[in-house]
């Protein structure tokens, strides 16, 4: 078992790697399917996901694409979403949480990859503000509390279509609010006892190698096709989460 999620660890870096999303809406549910608790599967999904952005906030950090103006209203949004997350993961019942879970995150995966297929722009007849961020920060926050899904599509989809930000702005920014988002929410899991550390480490082990193979590649690849097919797996896994659960 143990090399399963070894092996786990590279599919999902490699296909990370490959078309640069994927990685929670992947993970959370195939622990799952492996047996692994809800609750334990998304927590520790929150520390596999911090550990491997890491990587991602040096790289584009190091390309001056991350725009700290727009990641500090989100997260500030994200703040007392991240406190109630935490209150809540504490007094509701371990075995309740457990049982809305599962469907929480298949609804969560559905609507993740319905916005990311279409092609082209949308026309969002909403006129872009400031506050929006900090409201967007707060249902992300939430989101990502109880699912470990959002930062990356649901952030990126809205910056994108209606704030009209420079894709290559979108994913320095969603690669570092995630690190943010998920380093504090893994915190709260950890407080209850839903992580499994030696899990995450096999994980993060496979992780390395795959999502350096698959950023190779990617090169030789044609990643717009690549990007659609992922997100076709990530709308069948979503429908089967929730008819799972």
């Amino acid at each position: 078992m143990q090399a399963t999620f070894v092996g786990l660890g590279f599919l999902v870096g490699f296909l990370v790697g490959l078309t640069g999303i994927g990685g929670g809406a992947l993970m959370t549910p195939s622990l799952i399917f492996l047996g692994v608790e809800p609750l334990t599967a998304v927590g520790t999904d929150l520390l596999y996901a911090t550990v491997t952005r890491v990587f991602g906030v040096i790289f584009h950090g190091r390309r001056g694409r991350i725009r700290y103006d727009i990641i500090f209203r989100l997260f500030a949004g994200s703040l007392p979403a991240i406190v109630l997350g935490g209150i809540i993961l504490r007094e509701i019942n371990r075995g309740v949480l457990n049982e809305y879970l599962t469907p929480l995150l298949g609804g969560i995966l559905v609507l993740s990859a319905l916005l990311s297929l279409p092609k082209g722009e949308f026309h969002v007849p909403v006129k872009p503000r400031w506050a929006y961020l900090y409201l967007l920060g707060f249902i992300v926050g939430l989101t990502v509390q109880f699912t470990s899904v959002g930062a990356g599509v649901i952030v990126g989809f809205i910056l994108m279509n209606i704030a009209k930000l420079d894709p290559r702005d979108v994913v320095g920014v969603t690669i570092t609010y995630g690190l943010a988002l998920s380093a504090l929410s893994f915190l709260n899991y950890a407080g209850i006892g839903g992580v499994n550390y030696s899990l995450a480490g096999k994980l993060i082990l496979g992780t390395i190698p795959g999502v350096y193979l698959g950023a190779h590649v990617n090169r030789i690849a044609d990643r717009e096709k690549l990007k659609r097919a992922m997100n076709v797996i990530i709308l069948l896994i979503g429908v089967l989460t929730l008819l799972g659960g």
